[in-house]
């Protein structure tokens, strides 16, 4: 099972549910948190909208709801600390976790320094 999540500035910390930015531990609600870790692990890939808010939420296709897009929106401004943009929205489709350091290229999803820890 893998037990954190590192790139960059930013750890992510499964077992403990905890974000670690260079600044210090990031204070996430549990919903926040939950969406991060669904994006993290498929880091890469595009999650859509209708997975997150099934996955996240409960909520079924038919319910039409801005609750992803405010949390998506909190998650950024938190993540902003660390000088990078990591959640790219892919328009009509959903969401991706892509960690693009300001002025420099995304590595591709399977770069070594994007590392799962395993335990």
């Amino acid at each position: 099972m893998v037990e954190s999540f590192q790139y960059a500035h930013l750890e992510m910390d499964f077992g403990s549910k905890a974000l670690f930015l260079d600044s210090g531990r990031v204070r996430l609600t549990r919903k926040e948190y939950e969406l991060l870790a669904l994006l993290v692990e498929n880091a890469g890939e595009v999650v859509p909208r209708d997975l997150l808010l099934r996955q996240i939420w409960g909520y079924g296709s038919e319910i039409r709801t801005r609750t992803l897009d405010v949390h998506i929106r909190r998650l950024r401004k938190k993540l902003a600390a660390a000088g990078a943009r990591y959640i790219e929205t892919i328009f009509g489709v959903g969401y991706r976790f892509q960690p693009l350091d300001l002025g420099r290229p995304a590595p591709a999803p399977d770069h070594p320094a994007l590392s799962l820890k395993a335990s």
